[in-house]
């Protein structure tokens, strides 16, 4: 979430910045030196027809503004710095226990949390439950924050989110809705174009966590062909690096989801299922864990992370959303979409 140093530092505070570099950039509407630090050179010089390497200087100098308020690390820093930063993280609980452990204490913020899985793996399910357990206090599990929840494949039920809340006995279940902000996206342009406008949404709804379901989906259907493969991972690969950017600055979370595609390499011993998006998303991302069904229940596998031991987790899904497998009651009707 926004603190309020960030919020203080306005772009006319930048060190060295020019009225006419300050015009140009509120021309396109970058507004603070947050904005500014989270922005990709190449976008900005196309934008205000200046030249990218002027723009990169103008970056640089936001993220060592940034740092000098201790919200980034110094351009070169001591590992014992790298920790200091990496304490202000904060976690938030996706549910289930043993899914927690699995992510060494649940979804963490200045992190890209991907979820895979094919379909009815529980992958919407979790956004579902993220989405009420993010507004709970910190000390209960939660971010005690909004949440943007950006919806390429119309999966987004607020009657869902409405019925996880009342499980969790919050006394009113509306509150949490009002506390959710819905971006409906309707083809992969809009999509980037929200994602490159982000920072702006971040301090509008005080936004804590940014879920995005999924992240791939359209570019999928939009760029199918071999030809295009390029330029749809090009695509990929700056939203994926803005959202680093951000969630380093802000300390907020990202949670994607992604899709499955059958693995052409597949051998007795290997999955049929490979996750789409190629090498730019496997990279991108910090986190990526895969959802695959067992029954009733669902398996978590920790296949990339930098430190997490790699290991799996049962857990199923209840009217209360994510939980664990022993956790549920007998009464309780398992809802077997994702």
């Amino acid at each position: 979430m926004p603190s309020q140093a960030i919020t203080d530092l306005h772009l006319e505070d930048l060190p060295g910045i020019k009225p006419i570099e300050l015009s140009k950039l509120k021309r396109i509407g970058v507004e603070s030196v947050l904005e500014l630090a989270t922005s990709i050179p190449q976008d900005l010089a196309e934008d205000t027809g200046d030249k990218v390497e002027s723009m990169s200087i103008l970056i640089v100098r936001a993220r060592k503004a940034l740092a000098s308020i201790g919200l980034l690390s110094k351009e070169f820093c001591t590992a014992a710095d790298i920790m200091t930063r990496r304490n202000q993280i904060m976690r938030c609980s996706t549910g289930s226990k043993s899914l927690d452990g699995l992510l060494g204490g649940g979804i963490e913020t200045q992190a890209l949390t991907e979820f895979a899985g094919e379909f009815g793996s529980g992958k919407s399910q979790l956004c579902h439950t993220l989405s009420v357990i993010a507004n709970i206090p910190k000390e209960n599990g939660g971010l005690g924050g909004n949440v943007i929840f950006i919806d390429t494949e119309n999966t987004f039920r607020p009657e869902r989110v409405h019925q996880i809340a009342q499980a969790y006995g919050i006394t009113d279940p509306e509150e949490i809705l009002s506390s959710i902000f819905v971006c409906k996206i309707y083809n992969s342009s809009h999509l980037e174009f929200v994602i490159k406008n982000l920072a702006k949404y971040l301090e509008e709804f005080r936004a804590c966590i940014v879920i995005i379901d999924s992240v791939i989906s359209l570019h999928r259907a939009e760029f199918s062909g071999r030809e295009t493969l390029w330029d749809r991972q090009q695509k990929l690969n700056l939203m994926l690096h803005r959202l680093t950017r951000l969630a380093e600055v802000y300390n907020i979370a990202f949670v994607l989801t992604n899709q499955v595609q059958s693995n052409p390499d597949t051998t007795f011993a290997s999955d049929p299922m490979k996750v789409a998006g190629g090498n730019i998303l496997a990279h991108a991302t910090t986190y990526r864990i895969f959802f695959r069904k067992a029954g009733r229940n669902r398996i978590a596998v920790m296949q990339d992370s930098p430190y997490h031991e790699y290991g799996s987790v049962k857990f199923t899904i209840s009217a209360k959303g994510i939980v664990d497998t022993e956790d549920t009651d007998k009464d309780t009707r398992n809802i077997e979409s994702g």
